[in-house]
């Protein structure tokens, strides 16, 4: 028993699975909603974006994570923008705009001499986190989480039908802008312990496993959080038995889940064709 709780007894696991579990309950609540409206590119364009925010706030003395939400916003609205004026689909515009903010940020990050590590923000430092980050994680998660609570509703129209919304009197633009602020916001949440290129997972698999297990949006929020605080837990656990990254390996867990979601629902439609 004491060899199975090892894990738990060092100061900078404690931290670890204490990061995770902030974090969890904020991505999966923006997960169903991303993967209700279709946004799951809109993710994936966000989080890579933030990079030339990162390396400019750090050029710029200020913290590292205005850069990062700046340059998310900037990006999402950007996105948004060149779709609505402009025959370009949503996704091509996403494509282009995402790659080219890497892009951007790569390039200034190799022309400066400076002691940040472009691995710790590309793939997170999960076992270095310490007191501030821990901090600027809990109070950015749990303000996504107060705005969900309150909002859900709304977003939840917003998300399956923006012209039904219109019509009911809810403020869409409002709606939009909201979420692609907490899309930034989340990212940025998760930047010291995820990272940039793997915070895109945790903003996807558990809306997408949640949408195959269950019929219901109120069960779709809670498995979706119930999956994102497992997967955490149990990725950083046997990172630690593996000596792996904990984020890749949370990223290995959520794709395992997803596969075994897959499954399940396969197997459960076919037993509902058999019986028709």
């Amino acid at each position: 028993m004491q060899d199975l709780l090892l894990p738990f007894q060092f100061p900078f696991m404690q931290n670890a699975f204490l990061i995770m579990a902030l974090i969890a309950p904020a991505a999966a609540m923006l997960s169903t909603f991303l993967v209700l409206k279709g946004w799951s590119l809109m993710g994936d364009a966000t989080s890579h974006a933030v990079l030339p925010g990162v390396v400019l706030a750090y050029l710029a003395g200020i913290p590292l994570i205005v850069g990062a939400f700046l340059a998310g916003l900037l990006c999402a609205v950007a996105t948004g923008v060149i779709k609505d004026n402009s025959r370009i689909k949503q996704d091509t515009v996403m494509g282009i705009v995402f790659s080219g903010m890497f892009g951007l940020g790569v390039v200034i990050y190799t022309q400066i001499d400076s002691a940040l590590h472009l691995d710790h923000i590309l793939f997170g430092n999960m076992l270095g986190v310490g007191a501030q980050d821990l901090w600027t994680a809990g109070l950015i998660a749990a303000g996504v989480v107060l705005v969900f609570s309150v909002k859900w509703r709304d977003f939840l129209v917003y998300s399956f039908d923006p012209a039904q919304a219109r019509m009911i009197g809810l403020r869409t633009g409002w709606l939009h802008y909201g979420l692609l602020a907490i899309l930034s916001a989340t990212i940025v949440a998760m930047l010291s312990s995820v990272g940039i290129i793997l915070s895109v997972a945790y903003l996807i698999a558990p809306g997408a496993i949640a949408f195959l297990l269950t019929r219901r949006f109120a069960a779709m929020l809670v498995t979706s959080v119930a999956v994102a605080l497992i997967a955490g837990i149990v990725g950083i656990y046997v990172a630690f038995r593996l000596d792996a990254g904990p984020a890749p390996t949370i990223v290995l867990v959520l794709t395992g889940m997803f596969l075994a979601a897959l499954v399940l629902r396969g197997r459960r439609e076919r037993r509902v064709r058999r019986s028709a």
